[in-house]
């Protein structure tokens, strides 16, 4: 992320999040410059397709923060969610139920991905 390859959509889930996170995942995040990043309001739009989401079994109750930041994503038209977060967000069956509820409500599909698959590797050949 330090080549601005990427720009980082973050809001106040994100910020929570962060102050429970490791250190070395909170010194990562202080590594980013700040001309590299975009902050997001929580708007009435994203709480309401976040709790559709869940009104629609696509996860339940306990990942509000999850479906916060992939209606976050999705309204905000960013390329890709990244997360680590395989149980609730990085999971085939939770993708194909948030993207069919995004595209019910005039969205486009969010790509959502591992950060393994950002992981450039070096050809050594």
């Amino acid at each position: 992320m330090n080549n601005e390859e990427f720009i980082l959509l973050y809001s106040s889930v994100t910020q929570d999040e962060l102050e429970n996170a490791p250190e070395k995942v909170r010194n990562l995040v202080r590594q980013i410059k700040t001309i590299n990043t975009e902050f997001i309001e929580t708007t009435d739009e994203i709480v309401d397709l976040a709790l559709e989401y869940i009104n629609e079994k696509v996860v339940g109750q306990t990942s509000l923060a999850d479906c916060l930041h992939i209606a976050s994503a999705t309204i905000n038209r960013a390329d890709y969610l990244i997360s680590w977060n395989f149980k609730h967000i990085v999971n085939i069956e939770r993708i194909r139920g948030y993207n069919a509820i995004n595209l019910k409500n005039g969205y486009k599909m969010l790509e959502i991905r591992s950060p393994r698959d950002f992981v450039k590797y070096e050809d050594n050949d």
